[in-house]
């Protein structure tokens, strides 16, 4: 799926800003939700936000009140531009599929929203796995959001969506427990894990309608509180999915 990085975060491009607000709006509340869920109180919790484009999950995590939060970003123009924005937050430029990653934290979570499955070399992907581990505390949390397909994996040139059992071998490889896996969209996102054709018309009905700007704030309005909904209720989705892992107290740390 393309994306930029638009005043609401990240978003999906050919779909209107409006539409995109409405889709930053259901990330924000999923992701809070699930990481409420394994923590009540984020207050005081040193956290790394990788691959921060516009800082959207550097302020989440902030009204959770997590401090200090640290952003980061692979290339220098994005961190010149998340600095710009969020002064005096520490941003750093982190390549997480380095060999030669410095030691920082540790950190008590580390977050990588919509960032690892634009690693396409498995290699590199195995490799900013074990660096995660590296950042993280014992007991500590990483959360990601994936496409964790149920079936065969979908590769493009600059996106690689990898299968769930996959992604489960590297996670547990790299010395965490898997904690809880949520979907972020059912209705409102690409249906990339589904073969159902209702739900294939469904999004290429909606894809078109909502690349117009009035269509697509007042269909993104119309559908948040069901995707609200949905994602509350099931346990796996056609989309986006949202991945919560917890380093085993034993691991100790991983160098690559």
């Amino acid at each position: 799926m393309r994306r930029y990085f638009g005043p609401c975060g990240v978003g999906c491009l050919g779909l209107s800003e409006g539409y995109n607000r409405w889709l930053s709006r259901v990330r924000a509340v999923v992701g809070r939700r699930a990481l409420v869920s394994v923590r009540s109180d984020w207050r005081g919790r040193h956290v790394l936000d990788i691959g921060s484009g516009t800082g959207f999950w550097i302020d989440q995590w902030r009204r959770l009140g997590a401090e200090p939060v640290i952003g980061s970003d692979f290339t220098s123009g994005s961190v010149a531009r998340l600095r710009e924005r969020w002064g005096r937050t520490a941003i750093h430029r982190i390549d997480i599929t380095a060999h030669d990653l410095p030691l920082m934290g540790p950190f008590d979570a580390v977050s990588a929203f919509d960032v690892f499955f634009h690693i396409v070399d498995d290699a590199a992907y195995a490799r900013a796995w074990r660096n995660v581990a590296w950042l993280v505390r014992p007991g500590g949390f990483f959360v990601l959001t994936e496409n964790f397909l149920r079936n065969e994996p979908e590769r493009q040139q600059h996106l690689v969506s990898r299968t769930l059992r996959d992604i489960e071998r590297y996670a547990t490889g790299a010395g965490f427990e898997i904690l809880a896996r949520r979907p972020v969209f059912v209705l409102m996102n690409r249906p990339i894990d589904s073969a159902s054709p209702m739900l294939r018309w469904w999004w290429q009905m909606l894809e078109r309608i909502v690349s117009y700007e009035l269509a697509g704030s007042l269909v993104g309005a119309g559908l948040f509180p069901i995707e609200v909904l949905l994602t509350s209720i099931l346990r796996q989705g056609p989309s986006n999915e949202l991945m919560i892992c917890r380093k085993r107290e034993g691991a100790g740390l991983t160098r690559t």
